[in-house]
């Protein structure tokens, strides 16, 4: 069966869709549920659901930079509104060509978007919100959510590449993050001149 081509700003275009979306996956964990939905939206819904995000955490780092005399307000709100699409960008990416070129998975990087999208939104808006609590916060956000960002992140592999092997969905997940890190540590040394 051929799919229809679709369009990276095909509908909804709305948030509150998208919101409902991301409940519905949250409560249900599983590719089926990820299936549901990966075809509603395209690349262009994801960008700006995840702009969404970075606008939060942007807001919540600028606020909370006057403790701090290392970062300036409009340099957290900046470095996260540009950082967290571009990484996010980035890591869907090598989802979709790692997925594609060494699984034989058959997903479009739309679908990977949307399908990431989804659950990444939520949960890095929650992660930001909590980050606020001293200690408790740190401890949250880097293994909670750290943790469910797998976990949703292998669901979201094996449907938006169509890969129902948990072996080939794993190390498609793993090879993303590590070809994620290198491709930080490239441009952090670009950036730092190093």
């Amino acid at each position: 069966m051929t799919r229809p081509p679709l369009s990276p700003f095909t509908a909804p275009t709305r948030i509150s869709d998208m919101f409902a979306q991301s409940a519905a996956v949250l409560a249900r964990p599983a590719p089926s549920t990820f299936e549901r939905f990966e075809r509603r939206g395209g690349t262009g819904q994801a960008l700006l659901y995840v702009l969404l995000a970075a606008a939060v955490s942007g807001v919540i780092a600028a606020l909370f930079s006057v403790f701090h005399s290392d970062v300036t307000f409009f340099g957290q709100l900046f470095s996260r509104l540009i950082g967290i699409p571009a990484q996010f960008l980035v890591f869907t990416g090598a989802v979709y060509l790692i997925g594609r070129f060494l699984f034989g998975g058959t997903g479009r990087y739309s679908e990977v978007a949307y399908t990431f999208a989804l659950f990444f939104v939520p949960l890095s808006i929650v992660g930001t919100l909590i980050g606020i609590v001293p200690v408790l916060g740190w401890l949250v956000q880097n293994v909670v959510i750290a943790l469910a960002l797998a976990f949703f992140g292998f669901l979201a592999v094996q449907s938006s590449m169509n890969l129902r092997s948990p072996v080939g969905a794993g190390v498609t997940l793993v090879l993303s993050a590590l070809a994620y890190g290198t491709v930080g540590a490239l441009l952090l040394g670009l950036l730092l001149g190093r």
